[in-house]
């Protein structure tokens, strides 16, 4: 199997990783890709968007999946740009679908200013907000991926499962030696308990490439022991 070079952009005011994860020769047939160029899924692009695309074409990168991990604003600020410049189709779990499209603004308001920030930030990262093109449920096959939902930090918070690479993209449910806050709107720590302990079920080889920090593995977060007693 040939290896996945995945590669990172580190974007926004608390340094959001954007993944930009290579898509298979077999899987980019009906799409329109400029010469030398390949397609790839983006995912969380959280915000600079002139320098995603920049990045992208550096590694001639043209993204056919803008897949999102949750709904969060720092995890979808760069989308409008995005879309306008690749038409790229934008996917996310469907509880976390209000975050998307031209009603979501109040969403993120709420968001935000139950983190102690204000509408004055909002507005400083705004743009207007497509609807998402595709509504994402437990077990569905976009692109590589596997969808698992992993609620907890945000009620449609997924991880993006390539079984065949072992890879997850975790969004903010496991970050290396810790794990998403869950005092937000849609959080429950409850279920992000029963997340972890599906994610830590899973192969231990698996790599786990997280919404914020670096990289890690299933196996190494499961030896933590960081799930209560």
């Amino acid at each position: 199997m040939e290896q996945k070079i995945i590669s990172r952009i580190i974007v926004g005011d608390i340094s959001t990783n954007c993944w930009i994860y290579p898509l298979s020769e077999s899987s980019l047939s009906g799409h329109n890709i400029p010469p030398g160029f390949t397609g790839c899924a983006l995912i969380d692009p959280g915000d600079e968007a002139d320098s995603i695309v920049a990045h992208l074409g550096q590694l001639q990168f043209v993204p056919l999946y803008i897949l999102l991990t949750h709904g969060h604003l720092d995890h979808i600020a760069a989308i409008p740009a995005l879309v306008a410049e690749y038409g790229a189709l934008v996917a996310i779990h469907q509880a976390d679908a209000e975050c998307l499209g031209p009603d979501s603004y109040p969403v993120h308001y709420r968001s935000i200013t139950a983190a102690g920030g204000t509408a004055a930030y909002i507005d400083a990262h705004w743009e207007k907000m497509p609807p998402p093109d595709k509504k994402l449920e437990e077990g569905d096959i976009i692109g590589p991926f596997t969808v698992l939902h992993l609620p907890g930090h945000t009620a449609g918070s997924i991880g993006l499962w390539d079984r065949e690479a072992k890879v997850l993209f975790s969004g903010d449910t496991l970050f290396y030696s810790d794990y998403g806050r869950t005092d937000l709107p849609g959080g429950n720590e409850a279920q992000l308990f029963a997340s972890l302990k599906r994610l830590f079920a899973m192969d231990p080889d698996t790599g786990v490439f997280p919404g914020h920090g670096p990289s890690t593995s299933i196996g190494k977060e499961a030896a933590r022991g960081m799930l209560p007693a």
